[in-house]
């Protein structure tokens, strides 16, 4: 079994801790400010981009770069989790303890609200747009389809991040992850949204107020993102691996 951790105080409230809560506060921010950004931009120069299939592959590529940014920026400093989803599959993978997850989801919330505000306030106040089931798929459906997509999310943050006998992968981690969301949103966002993210969800559901049907971009990413990291982490990774509070 892969050792899951609780963490130390001290450790988690170190200053090396500390910057990685500002560095995954504003990872967060900076990819959620394009992803929902580039919503809001489609949402204004057409009709009814959720229609539109050049809309679609619009907001993918939007969100496969920003998220490659995020991570690549944030990767020295807290990993570049940008995503309480693969959060807490590291944490249940035994990469980063939970305490230090903790704080890690903390930050990634805050970053995506006031991201989202912000783009409310440079925008003349129009709507942000938040995910949402389509016409014709049920909760259940929604949910089954987050699993999948933040597992293979997840496992390619594992395999190309995380795993220590990757090597040296340099940048290709952070665009392989990229490429994975993007991926996902364009076959998954017709039916579930292709959310992935807990945080890039909550955000536009704060500033909007509508929480309705919120609770499946919490449920299926985390179920999907435990999995990866239960699966990689205990099948593919040495047990002999002890969690640090910033091990990834």
């Amino acid at each position: 079994m892969a050792g899951i951790a609780f963490g130390r105080f001290d450790d988690s409230f170190s200053w090396s801790s500390i910057k990685a809560y500002i560095a995954e506060f504003i990872s967060t921010l900076l990819f959620v400010f394009a992803g929902v950004g580039s919503a809001i931009a489609y949402n204004k120069l057409t009709a009814d981009a959720a229609l539109d299939p050049a809309g679609l592959v619009g907001v993918a590529i939007c969100h496969a770069f920003a998220l490659f940014v995020a991570v690549s920026v944030g990767a020295n400093i807290s990993g570049g989790h940008v995503n309480p989803a693969v959060t807490f599959g590291l944490a249940l993978g035994g990469q980063i303890t939970i305490l230090t997850g903790i704080f890690y989801w903390i930050a990634q919330l805050v970053g995506s609200i006031v991201a989202c505000f912000l783009l409310k306030a440079v925008t003349g106040g129009l709507a942000i747009p938040t995910h949402g089931v389509a016409a014709g798929v049920g909760a259940i459906e929604g949910v089954v389809m987050e699993i999948v997509i933040t597992f293979a999310l997840v496992y390619t943050v594992y395999a190309t991040a995380a795993d220590p006998k990757k090597g040296s992968l340099g940048t290709i981690a952070p665009i392989a992850i990229g490429f994975i969301v993007g991926a996902n949103i364009l076959a998954a966002g017709p039916f579930s949204g292709g959310s992935m993210n807990p945080a890039r969800s909550f955000g536009p559901a704060v500033a909007s107020g509508d929480f309705s049907g919120h609770w499946i971009y919490w449920v299926g990413p985390l179920i999907g993102g435990g999995l990866a990291g239960l699966i990689y982490g205990n099948v593919f990774i040495s047990s002999e691996h002890v969690p640090l509070s910033n091990d990834f």
